[in-house]
């Protein structure tokens, strides 16, 4: 009778054990909850590497999709070096590029100006609705020797230059509270009108707002993709 009860006991738990099998096979969210406590997170974390890499890869995916479609649609031109008698530092990975030169015996310019960092609307030639133009912030610096500075801030828009304060300051010195004078639309007419002639004299003028807005262009598309690079190239390193 006792072995005829323990061959019972051993058929009862081949069929329990069979019957757990098929249960799980056929639902499988049924199967880490008879699993061994370690053994259910080993699987939670396989299944979470899974996602973070089917996550990753479609990220990855999706910018090298971009960086080819600007690629092949916007093209970058090797950055100017030098634009009339300027000098061109683009400052890669910055914002804002530099540009110098000498004028006369004594002088020396530095322009610095932003990407683009601003828009104003306009209205569309030739039909209904509005278009925009960009805004470039320029500081132009002109100074002799160890001497006192004029400091224009000025706005390059498309076509030409406007002159928004004028400051005069010493060379690397700047006092606690400094008197910046009176806003320039504020200034005689006759006087704002000099002060244009005194800049277009040094080659700030309509011409370099079209070049900046043309080098600002190619810099903007350049700087992007090497910000995606730099992106796609963290994402790939394990």
């Amino acid at each position: 009778m006792a072995k005829l009860l323990r061959s019972l006991r051993r058929t009862h738990q081949s069929l329990s054990n069979s019957n757990l099998f098929n249960t799980t096979i056929q639902n499988p969210s049924l199967s880490t909850s008879k699993l061994h406590p370690v053994s259910r997170i080993t699987t939670r974390n396989c299944v979470s590497e899974m996602r973070k890499a089917a996550f990753e890869d479609n990220v990855l995916r999706l910018i090298r999709r971009e960086i080819q479609y600007e690629l092949d649609h916007f093209p970058s031109k090797q950055p100017a070096t030098k634009f009339s008698s300027f000098i061109v530092d683009e400052r890669p990975g910055e914002q804002w590029i530099r540009l110098k030169r000498r004028f006369g015996d004594s002088e020396e310019i530095k322009v610095e100006a932003t990407m683009f960092d601003g828009s104003i609307p306009v209205s569309k030639s030739g039909g209904p609705g509005q278009d925009v133009e960009l805004h470039i912030s320029l500081i132009v610096n002109i100074h002799k020797g160890d001497g006192e500075v004029l400091e224009f801030l000025c706005s390059a828009w498309p076509d030409s230059i406007e002159i928004t304060k004028l400051f005069v300051r010493e060379n690397n010195r700047m006092p606690s509270k400094p008197y910046f004078g009176p806003e320039f639309k504020e200034l005689d007419d006759e006087l704002q009108d000099s002060l244009y002639d005194f800049l277009e004299e040094r080659g700030i003028d309509e011409k370099l707002a079209v070049f900046l807005h043309e080098f600002m262009k190619n810099k903007g598309k350049t700087e992007f993709i090497i910000w995606m690079e730099s992106v796609k190239s963290y994402i790939e390193e394990k």
